[in-house]
This record gives C-alpha cells, structure tokens and sequence, in this order.
C-alpha cells in the first residue's frame, strides 16, 4: 500500500489526470519518502512503488497520484529531475491508455550523444519543439551509451525537432535525430539490404573434429575468403557452429545455396546469411511471442525434461517410451536442421505421474545412451 489515502475504485477515472509516472528511483526509494518528496507541492491521494510481482523487488519506478492536476502539473514543470535519496528522478503524466506510446507516433530517436548530457539536459534541449511525454537517456552502468528517445505528444512536434535538430552538434558531436522504428522496422530494412549484399556466412550443426582448417577447405571452392573461424568455448571445443567471410557477395550466395542442408559426417548442415545483431533480436522476440501464444494453448500438465536423447528418438518414441507412468498431454523432442538436439520435454496430468518418471527413467539407457531426466516446475498449461 502506498502513503496517503487509498484510491476508490469508483472514482478511478477522475483522478487520471493528477497522476504522475516517477522513474530511475533508487531501489530503496520506498512510499513513504516519494509522499514526503511530493506532499509539499498538494495534497496527494496516493503513492507507490511497483514491484516484480514474485520477487517484490522495486522495479526502479513508481507513481504519485495527486487530489488536484493543478498541483500535479505544478510538479511535473518544476521538481522535474530533482533528487531522491541522491539520484534525480524523471517525471511524466502516467499513461494508463498505453495505444499512444505503442503506436510510436511521436517518438524520435537521437544517437551520437556526448556522455555529458543526462536526462535534465536532454529535455530541456527537446521541450522548445513541443510537449513531450517522455524524455530518457540510455545509461548503463558505466553512464550513458550515447543514445536517447524523446517522445512528443505530436506528430508535428517530433517533425520539428527532427528537421532543426538533426545534423546539429552537441558538445562538440554531431548529433543524428530521426523518426523512432520499432525494432521488426529496423531488422526488415536490415534484412533487405543485407540479402543482396551479404558476404558473411554462418555454418553450424559442424562435427567437433572441424577445425578452422577443415572448414576452410569445405568453403574456399566457392570463393576467395577473408577469413574462416571455428566458435570454441573457453576450454577450447568447439560450439558446434563458425563463420565464412567471403571477398564477394556472388561466392557467399553460392556456397549457402550449395552447402545448406548438406551431410558432412552425418550431420546436416544449416548454412545462412549471417544475421546482424537488430534482426537476431527481432528473430528472439518473434519466437517469443510465438511460444507465449502457444503456451496459452497448451493442456495443462506437470513437465519433466529429458536429456541425452539418443538421436533415433523421435516424439513418438518419447511418448511410448514414457506412457507407462501415467496421462501425456505432450511429447517433444527439440529438432534442428531436421535432427534431435538431444533434449526433450513430456508433461504428465499430475506430479506424483511425473515423479514416478523421474524416479524410474532417471539413468535408464534408451537407445544407446543413460538418460538425464528432471522434474520441471508445475503450470497451468505444459
């Protein structure tokens, strides 16, 4: 509960306005002291700290909700950046109606800043072009990494600061100012440029005995290299995956549309494009917005996960090898490249099912290898 009065359900709406969005709070910033900071511009009605909802750690942000907007845009125009337990805090109007900042209408992207300007600088050099809801300067621990958003009210607004801003030196930096793109935008403009240009290449599902050497050989009829390299972790095996930089666009098109899918030694390799750091990003927020939506179709069930999966394993000899135990609403073995990964996972309707599986498969040999099983973690849907 925050500090103040409680917010009646009933009257929600009405106090929209007088509420306030507080960000990059100390972690120990608590409800109290945001009260004590904000009760001498009005009376409030309530503040408070949000928290990871299974942790109750502080997410870093919070609100203030005031009885007047008056005395809530009389703090949003003057307390603005000041100090909280010896870091200053950003203020903006809170947004319950999320469509404005997810629709990115306004939203301008600045990089190229010097690390000099913070947050206070930034918005008050941005706030001549017009209202502006949000203003944040990317930090990290070591400060600010040179990169900004600022998101306007308007269109026009962000129209405005883009043509005066753009090109404009900042502490001796010239400073690029553009529309914002959501990151799909980015890697889809990416993504076009790079086909017709790529001259990387990436190779993985490679045997462990595939040197730099051996890779290069498999390569080179294709075309002149740059460089090969075989990805190893720190003890020095190989990860099972490298790259090919060819000198021309032609031999790197060449060797993925003849190696793709080829047998070496008994695995089939997947050859590609080798994809910039915007579009693999994109690729993992489309793969988990994929699984999101399958999960909330799946049956509900107890999981156990199993490891060392002989490669003849197949979800059908997953299921028959378990079905034993008990009720399976799934059975599935990861593939790539048309291959097991060696890893699978079968949920069970109850956990006494599910650790009675554990128990007896734990170390039984199926195929040709002793098999690693776990009990995974009760949910909803498996």
């Amino acid at each position: 509960m925050g500090s103040g009065e409680p917010n009646p359900a009933g009257k929600k709406k009405k106090y929209l306005k007088a509420a306030l969005y507080v960000g990059d709070l100390d972690p120990d910033v608590t409800e109290d002291m945001l009260y004590k900071k904000f009760r001498p511009a009005g009376p409030l009605r309530f503040t408070r700290i949000c928290r990871d909802p299974v942790t109750r750690s502080p997410l870093g942000y919070g609100y203030v909700n005031f009885r007047f907007p008056a005395d809530a845009e009389w703090a949003l125009n003057t307390m603005n950046f000041d100090l909280i337990n010896g870091k200053p805090f950003r203020l903006m109007w809170s947004q319950p109606d999320d469509r404005l900042r997810k629709s990115g209408v306004g939203n301008i992207f600045i990089k190229n800043l010097d690390k000099s300007i913070d947050n206070r600088a930034l918005f008050y050099l941005f706030s001549a072009f017009g209202n502006i809801l949000s203003c944040k300067v990317v930090c990290d621990d070591n400060g600010s990494k040179g990169y900004a958003y600022v998101h306007f009210d308007s269109l026009a607004a962000a129209n405005r600061a883009i043509w005066h801003m753009n090109g404009v030196r900042l502490n001796n930096r010239q400073v690029y100012v553009g529309r914002f793109k959501f990151p799909e935008e980015r890697a889809a403009e990416v993504r076009t440029r790079d086909r017709a240009t790529f001259t990387n290449v990436f190779v993985k599902n490679i045997g462990d005995d595939i040197d730099d050497e051996k890779l290069k050989e498999l390569f080179c009829e294709y075309g002149p290299t740059e460089s090969v390299k075989v990805i190893r972790d720190a003890s020095g095996k190989s990860k099972g995956f490298g790259f090919v930089r060819y000198e021309t666009h032609e031999a790197a098109q060449k060797a993925v549309l003849d190696l793709h899918g080829k047998s070496i030694d008994g695995k089939v390799l997947y050859v590609g494009r080798a994809q910039k750091k915007i579009e693999r990003l994109a690729e993992l927020r489309r793969r988990f917005e994929r699984l999101r939506l399958k999960e909330k179709s799946r049956p509900p069930g107890v999981p156990i996960y199993i490891k060392n999966l002989d490669e003849t394993i197949n979800d059908e000899k997953l299921k028959e090898e378990f079905s034993s135990f008990g009720s399976i609403s799934r059975a599935k073995v990861m593939m790539e490249v048309g291959q097991g990964k060696g890893f699978g996972v079968v949920c069970f309707s109850s956990f006494e099912e599910a650790s009675k599986a554990v128990d007896e498969m734990n170390g039984r040999i199926v195929g040709s290898k002793p098999l690693h099983v776990t009990l995974g973690q009760a949910r909803r849907r498996c």
